[in-house]
C-alpha cells in the first residue's frame, strides 16, 4: 500500500475531526446491546472482517455486515470488507492472512469457536500482528452444550500470547473495545476483547456513543502506516512463518518480551485518551469501595456491577469492603494491580467465571495469589466460582461472599448461586430481602411465548423510552432452549439514573403474561411488589377467572393488593386481521398501566415505530397495528378482586404416575425453578450428562391458539396429516371393539375399507400441538379444521392419551407395509412433541426415520437446530417403544459430527465382529442344540442386514437364555446380546454443518465406504444461530452475513457426493412427494454403504408469506417451479440395465420461479432494499436452478 493511500487516510481523518469540531459535541445517547456497541467500535478500525456465525457473537458480525451494506465508512474512509468463512478455524486463518497482507482485520466469536481459533491465535500473536478478536464469552460444551455466558472460552485461550481486555457493561464495551484496537495497532500485540455472553452481549442499555471523529484523533496513524509498511509485499519480499530448530526457537520466542512489557503502559495511555473523549476514566484495575477496606472481592466482567451494588450498600451500613475490577487480564501487571489496592486489606475473595477441574484453583485466583507473593501484603486469599453457564448472580450471593470473609478461615474453592450438597462447596445466599434497586427505577417483567411478539415489542419499548426520552433503560431477555414455541421472559428496567443491575428482576413493579396457559405452569407473580400491577392476556371473564385461576395466584393478588388487569389480545388481533400477532395490543396496554411516560407520548412513539417497522408492507398493515395500539388501551379491563381470593384453598393435586426424573428434575426446570435444584440431582449416573428419553410427553404445554379438529365423516384414512406433523401431535389409532368400548366417552372412530378388523381414529394431542396447521393444509378432503383451543378441546386430550396408551390400546402390526405413506404412520413415532418451531420443516423427516428404524437407531447429531429441538434439557422428545427400545442419541460438536457418527459405527462394528467370531466358534464347537446352532449361523449370515434383525436377535437371545448354562462362550454371547441387532447408524445435521464447517469430515466419512446414513436438514441458512448464509444459500437470498443478497450459487452437495460412485444420494422434499421421501430413506438405510439424503426444510428464517402452516405447500411449490429437485442415485444399480440416477421431480414450470421467490421475505426484502441488484440476482438464481435441473435431466437420460 503506497504513501498516497495512507495520505488519503490522514486527509479523511482530518475531515472527520473538522466535521466534529475541536471540542466534543453534546453527548449522543443511543439504546443498544453489547454486541452492537462492539460492532460499532470495531467497524471504525477495521479494513476486513472475517466472520463465522456462533451464538452469542453472531450479531456483532451481522451488524458490521449491515453497516457495510448501507455504505458506512470507517475512520479510513472505507466500507469494511466482510467475508464469511466455512468455520471459525477458517475465519482465524483469514484474519491471519489478511493481517499479513497489511489490512487491519477483526473477527467475532465465542465458546468452541474461539477454541478452534487457538492455533491461529498463537500465530497472530507470535508474528506481532494487530488483530482484534471480539468475544462474547460463553460456556464450553462439556457434559452438555450451553450457549450462555461465562469465561471458560477466553480462559482456554489465555496462554496464546494475545492481550486480554475485559468489559463489565454495555457502556464499557463502547469505551474499552476502542482501547483494544488502539493498543493492538500501537503495541503490535493482538487482543482478545471480551465481555459476558448474553448478560452483556444481549443486554440493551442506553449508553453514550463515541464519535468516529474522536476515535480518529486518538489513533496512532504512524503505527498504522508502519503496520502497512511491514505487510508482505512482492516489491519488498520477506519470508514469515519459517521452520526453526532447537538452536534458535527458544530465543526467537523470548525476543517478543519487550512488546508485552510495554503493553500495560500503552493500555493505560489509551484509556486516558478515551477518558478525555468520554469523561469516563478506566484503568487496568479499577478499585471502588472503602479506602480502608478490610475485605475485597476481585472479579472480571458483568458481575462487577452486582458486586459494586453490594459494596455500596455494605459500606453505607458501616462495613469496610471493596471491589477490584480487572480490565487488562493479559499481560497481568502486578505493579498496577498492587497500586490501586488498599493496604488495609485482610481478606480477599477472587471470583472466577470459569471452572478448571483438577487445578489448584481457577485462573484469576491463581494469578492474584501469585501477584501478592513478595508484595509485602499477606491477606487471606480464597477463590470461588460463580455464574457458570450464565447462571444469574444476584446481590445476596455477593453478600454471602463478604459474610464468609468475616470468618477466621473462610472457605476456599467456594461456589455461589447453587446448592452443592455433594462436595459442599456452596455458600448460602444472605440478606435476600435487601432491594438494591435505585429509587425511581421501575422494574417490569413480561412472560411470553417464542414468536408471539413479546420480545420484539419489549425491544421496541426499550428503544422508545431510551431513544425518545431522557430516561435510562435496561432490557434483558431470558429464554428456554425450545425454538420459537419456547418460553420467553423479558426483564425491563427504567429510571432517571443509569441502571447497573446485571441480573434478572426479582422484585417487580409490573408483570405481564401474554399466554393464558402459563397460569397453570409457572409462578407468574413471584417477586411482584405489594401494590404492583399484573396484566394477563386471557379470554376469561371475571367469573371465569375465579373459576380457573390457581388458588396461589388468587391469594397472592388479594393479599398483596395487586392491581389485576386483563385484555383479550387474541380476539382483538383476530378482529383486526392480525391473526395471532397480538404483541402490539399488549404493548399499548403496558404503556398505559406502567405510566413510565405520558400515555399520549407513548401512543405517538408507538405509532411512529409502526410506520418504521411496517411502512413498506403497506398502509393496511400500518392501520391494523395502529388499531391494535388503540384497542389495547380501550379494551384494558381492571378486575375487581373478590375478597374471598385472599383465602383461596388449593385443590388437592391429582396423583400422577410419572417417572422420578420427571417429577424431581424435569418439572422443576420447566417451572423455571431449575436454579433451586441441588448438585445431587445431577450426580451419579447423571454426572456425565445423561438424560432419560421420553420426557417431552409429560409436558402438555397447551400453547397453540388453534388446533385441528377431525371430521370422521370426511376422512379417507390417507394418514397424510400424521405424516407431515412436525410434532407427532396427530396420529392414526387402531382399536378393537373392546378397546373402543372402553375408551373415554365420545371417543371418535370410523370404519375404513383399507383397515379391516379395527376401528380407525385420527387422534389429536391438543395440549402438545403447536397449531401450525400443516395437517389441515395437506388433507386432500379437508377433514381437519383449525379451531381455537378452548377448554372443551383441551378436555379431548383424553382421546389422544387413551389412543397412545399401550396398556389400554395394544400396539398392532401395521395393516400396510411400513414403507408406504399410510403404513408408516401406524408405526410409533419415536420423536414426539419436540421444541421445534410450529411448522418446522426438519422434524417431519426425523420423525419418519424413527418410525421406520427408531427401535435400532444410533444418532450422531450436529450442533444446530436439530440438536436443540432434539436434545435440550430437560424434556427429551426422542422416546422409547413399549419394549423399551428407541433411538440412542448423542451430540458432540458442530464441526465433527460426521466423524463422531463414524466413530459410533466403528465402535459398534468392532464389538459385533468380535461377537460374530465367537458365534462362529460356538457353531464350529457344536455348542447347544441344533436350533441354537442354526440361529447362530443365520445371525452370522445376516450380520449386516437391517431387515429382520430384531426378530433374529430376539430368537437368538431366547435360545441362549435357555441353553447357555455355565458355558463360558455362550455366556459371553448372551452378555453382549444388546449387540445382536444390526444398528441403524444415522448422522443428523443442518446445512451449516454439512455444507460448511463439517464438510471436510462429511466428505471423508462418505468416502470411507462404511454403512452409515446421513440426513441433512437443508434450511439454506444457519437457522439455529439466526439465519446466516451458508454455502447452501442460493444466490439472491438475503440472510445474515448476506445483507445485500448472496452473490454466489448454491453448492450442489448431492452431486459432489455422487461423484464417488458408491455413495447413495437423494434429494427430497416431503411436501412435494411423500412416497419419494419414503423410498429414499428406505433405500438409503438398506444400502450396505454410505448414504446422503438432503431434505428441503422450510424455516421461519425464510419469512414464508403464507406462514409456516404452509411449510409442506412451500416444498411442493419449490419443486413445481424448479427451485428444488427431487432425485435418487442408487449405486446398487450401477452395472445393471437400470439407470442408477432417477429424477423424481416432474418437469418444472420455470415461469413460476419468480413468483415463488416473491413468496418469501428473504427474497422480497432484497427487492425492497436493493431493487437495482435484485433483478439481476433473481435472474441468476433462476439460471442456476435451471442449470442444476438440466444437469439432473442428463444424468437421468431425459
Amino acid at each position: 500500500m503506497g504513501p498516497f493511500i495512507t495520505n488519503v487516510y490522514y486527509i479523511y481523518a482530518n475531515i472527520l475531526i473538522l466535521k466534529r469540531g475541536a471540542e466534543s459535541m453534546s453527548k449522543r445517547m443511543k439504546t443498544m446491546d453489547g454486541n452492537t456497541a462492539a460492532a460499532y467500535i470495531s467497524y471504525a478500525f477495521t479494513d476486513v472482517a472475517a466472520i463465522y456465525p456462533i451464538t452469542p457473537s453472531s450479531p456483532m458480525a451481522e451488524k458490521v455486515d449491515e453497516m457495510a451494506a448501507k455504505g458506512a465508512k470507517n475512520v479510513f474512509g472505507q466500507k469494511v470488507r466482510v467475508i464469511e468463512l466455512q468455520s471459525e478455524g477458517g475465519a482465524a486463518g483469514a484474519v491471519h492472512g489478511s493481517l499479513q497482507a497489511g489490512a487491519l482485520t477483526t473477527t467475532y466469536t465465542a465458546s468452541q469457536g474461539l477454541l478452534l481459533m487457538v492455533p491461529n491465535l498463537y500465530k497472530v500473536a507470535g508474528e506481532l500482528l494487530p488483530g482484534v478478536f471480539h468475544v462474547s464469552a460463553r460456556a464450553l460444551a462439556a457434559n452438555s452444550l450451553n450457549i450462555f455466558g461465562d469465561h471458560q472460552d477466553v480462559m482456554a485461550a489465555r496462554q496464546t500470547g494475545c492481550a486480554m481486555l475485559a468489559e463489565a457493561s454495555v457502556q464499557e464495551v463502547m469505551d474499552l473495545a476502542a482501547v483494544a484496537h488502539l493498543v493492538a495497532i500501537k503495541g503490535r500485540v493482538p487482543f482478545i476483547n471480551f465481555f459476558d455472553g448474553f448478560r452483556t452481549s444481549h443486554e440493551i442499555q442506553k449508553i453514550e456513543v463515541v464519535d468516529y471523529a474522536d476515535l480518529a484523533k486518538v489513533l496512532d496513524w504512524d503505527a498504522v502506516e508502519a503496520f502497512r509498511r511491514r505487510a508482505l509485499n512482492p516489491d519488498h519480499p520477506v519470508i514469515r512463518g519459517s521452520a526453526t530448530n532447537p538452536d534458535v526457537y527458544f530465543q526467537s520466542r523470548e525476543a517478543a518480551n519487550a512488546y508485552y512489557d510495554a503493553l500495560p503502559a500503552l493500555v493505560e495511555e489509551a484509556m486516558g485518551e478515551m477518558a478525555k473523549i468520554t469523561g469516563r476514566a478506566y484503568h487496568l484495575f479499577d478499585y471502588s469501595g472503602a479506602k480502608d477496606a478490610d475485605r475485597v472481592i476481585i472479579a472480571m466482567g458483568s458481575v462487577c456491577q452486582a458486586v459494586q451494588e453490594a459494596v455500596s450498600y455494605l459500606n453505607k451500613q458501616g462495613e469496610k469492603v471493596g471491589l477490584l475490577s480487572v480490565h487488562l487480564y493479559r499481560p497481568f501487571s502486578i505493579e498496577h494491580f498492587l497500586k490501586v489496592l488498599p493496604k488495609t486489606i485482610r481478606k480477599v475473595a477472587v471470583l472466577d467465571h470459569t471452572k478448571e477441574p483438577g487445578a489448584l484453583g481457577e485462573p484469576l485466583y491463581l494469578d492474584v495469589k501469585a501477584a501478592f507473593y513478595d508484595s509485602g501484603l499477606s491477606p487471606v486469599i480464597v477463590g470461588g466460582r460463580f455464574g457458570l453457564g450464565g447462571k444469574d448472580t444476584t446481590p445476596d450471593q455477593i453478600f454471602a461472599v463478604f459474610e464468609e470473609l468475616k470468618k477466621d478461615a473462610p472457605k476456599d474453592g467456594f461456589t455461589i448461586g447453587i446448592e452443592d450438597d455433594v462436595t459442599h462447596t456452596s455458600l448460602a445466599p444472605v440478606m435476600s430481602d435487601v432491594d438494591l434497586t435505585p429509587e425511581g427505577t421501575t422494574a417490569c417483567k413480561f412472560w411470553g411465548l417464542g414468536s408471539d411478539g413479546t420480545v420484539g415489542a419489549n425491544k421496541s419499548a426499550i428503544k422508545i423510552i431510551g431513544d425518545d426520552t431522557d430516561m435510562y433503560a435496561q432490557a434483558y431477555f431470558a429464554y428456554d432452549s425450545k425454538k420459537s414455541g419456547g418460553i420467553t421472559m423479558s426483564h425491563l428496567r427504567f429510571g432517571k439514573l443509569p441502571i447497573t443491575s446485571p441480573y434478572l428482576i426479582n422484585k417487580a413493579d409490573f408483570i405481564s403474561c401474554s399466554q393464558q396457559s402459563y397460569v397453570f405452569r409457572y409462578d407468574l407473580l413471584a417477586g411482584l411488589k405489594k401494590g404492583g400491577k399484573f396484566l394477563l392476556n386471557t379470554v376469561w371473564s371475571d367469573a371465569e377467572l375465579s373459576e380457573h385461576l390457581p388458588a396461589y395466584m388468587k391469594r397472592y393478588i388479594a393479599q398483596n393488593e395487586i392491581e389485576f388487569y386483563t385484555v383479550n389480545a387474541v380476539e382483538i388481533a383476530k378482529e383486526l386481521g392480525l391473526g395471532g400477532r397480538f404483541n402490539m395490543v399488549m404493548q399499548s396496554a403496558f404503556f398505559k398501566l406502567a405510566a413510565i411516560i405520558p400515555l399520549d407520548e407513548a401512543v405517538k412513539y408507538l405509532k411512529n415505530a409502526v410506520v418504521t417497522s411496517y411502512g413498506k408492507k403497506g398502509q393496511n398493515i400500518v392501520d391494523m397495528n395502529n388499531g391494535a395500539i388503540d384497542k389495547g388501551i380501550e379494551k384494558l379491563h381492571r378486575v375487581e378482586v373478590p375478597a374471598g381470593w385472599a383465602n383461596a384453598k388449593d385443590e388437592e393435586a391429582a396423583k400422577r404416575d410419572v417417572p422420578a426424573f420427571v417429577s424431581d428434575v424435569q418439572e422443576v426446570m420447566n417451572r423455571q425453578e431449575g436454579d433451586k435444584l441441588p448438585v445431587s440431582m445431577f450426580s451419579g449416573d447423571r454426572a456425565d450428562g445423561t438424560y432419560p428419553l421420553g420426557g417431552a410427553a409429560y409436558e402438555k404445554r397447551g400453547t397453540a391458539i388453534n388446533v385441528p379438529v377431525w371430521d370422521a365423516g370426511k376422512c379417507i384414512g390417507c394418514n397424510k396429516c400424521s405424516f407431515v406433523c412436525p410434532h407427532a401431535a396427530i396420529r392414526p389409532v387402531l382399536t378393537t371393539d373392546e378397546e373402543k368400548a372402553a375408551a373415554p366417552a365420545g371417543f371418535p372412530a370410523k370404519q375404513l375399507r383399507t383397515v379391516k378388523d379395527y376401528h380407525f381414529t385420527v387422534a389429536v394431542s391438543t395440549m402438545d400441538c403447536l397449531g401450525c396447521g400443516n395437517c389441515a393444509q395437506v388433507c386432500p378432503v379437508k377433514a381437519l379444521t383449525m379451531t381455537p383451543l378452548d377448554d372443551e378441546l383441551k378436555a379431548k386430550q383424553a382421546y389422544f392419551d387413551y389412543g397412545v396408551d399401550a396398556e389400554k390400546v395394544a400396539p398392532k402390526k401395521s395393516p400396510m407395509k411400513k414403507e408406504t405413506v399410510i403404513g408408516s404412520q401406524f408405526e410409533q413415532p419415536l420423536l414426539e412433541f419436540s421444541g421445534a418451531c410450529a411448522g418446522c420443516g426438519e422434524t417431519p423427516y426425523a420423525k419418519l426415520v424413527t418410525q421406520l428404524f427408531g427401535d435400532r437407531m444410533m444418532v450422531a447429531n450436529a450442533t444446530g437446530c436439530s440438536s436443540i429441538w432434539g436434545g435440550s434439557a430437560p424434556s427429551m422428545p426422542y422416546t422409547k417403544n413399549v419394549k423399551g427400545h428407541g433411538p440412542a442419541w448423542a451430540n458432540s460438536l458442530f464441526e465433527d459430527n460426521a466423524e463422531f457418527g463414524l466413530g459410533m459405527l466403528l465402535g459398534t462394528k468392532s464389538v459385533r465382529e468380535s461377537l460374530a467370531a465367537d458365534a462362529k466358534a460356538a457353531v464350529e464347537a457344536k455348542k447347544g442344540s441344533i436350533e441354537l446352532q442354526e440361529a447362530l449361523t443365520d445371525w452370522i449370515a445376516h450380520l449386516a442386514d437391517g431387515n429382520g434383525t430384531r426378530e433374529r436377535a430376539e430368537e437368538l437371545e431366547a435360545l441362549l437364555a435357555k441353553e447357555k448354562g455355565a458355558d463360558e462362550l455362550l455366556n459371553k454371547l448372551y452378555d453382549n446380546r444388546d449387540y445382536f441387532i444390526k444398528r441403524s447408524q444415522w448422522v443428523f445435521g443442518g446445512d451449516g454443518w454439512a455444507y460448511d464447517i463439517g464438510y471436510g469430515g462429511l466428505d471423508h466419512v462418505l468416502a470411507s465406504g462404511e454403512d452409515i446414513n446421513v440426513f441433512v436438514f437443508d434450511t439454506e441458512v444457519y437457522s439455529n444461530t439466526g439465519g446466516q448464509a451458508s454455502k447452501s444459500t442460493p444466490a439472491a437470498a438475503i440472510a445474515q452475513f448476506a445483507a445485500t443478497g448472496k452473490k454466489t450459487r448454491k453448492k450442489d452437495l448431492g452431486m459432489m457426493a455422487k461423484s464417488y460412485g458408491y455413495v447413495y444420494v437423494a434429494q427430497v422434499a416431503m411436501g412435494a412427494d411423500q412416497n419419494q421421501v419414503l423410498k429414499a430413506i428406505s433405500e438409503a438405510e438398506a444400502y450396505h454403504g454410505p448414504s446422503l439424503i438432503i431434505g428441503y426444510s422450510p424455516c421461519i428464517n425464510h419469512g414464508i408469506r403464507k406462514g409456516m402452516g404452509c411449510a409442506q405447500l412451500e416444498q411442493k411449490l419449490a419443486v413445481e417451479c424448479g427451485y428444488w429437485a427431487n432425485y435418487r442415485y442408487n449405486p446398487q444399480l450401477v452395472g445393471t440395465d437400470k439407470n442408477p440416477f432417477s429424477l423424481d421431480s416432474k418437469e418444472p414450470d420455470f415461469s413460476k420461479f419468480q413468483d415463488f421467490l416473491m413468496g418469501e421475505n428473504r427474497y422480497i426484502n432484497l427487492k425492497r432494499t436493493f431493487p437495482e441488484a435484485a433483478e439481476a440476482l433473481f435472474e441468476k438464481t433462476q439460471r442456476d436452478a435451471q442449470d442444476r435441473y438440466n444437469n439432473y435431466k442428463k444424468l437421468a437420460g431425459k
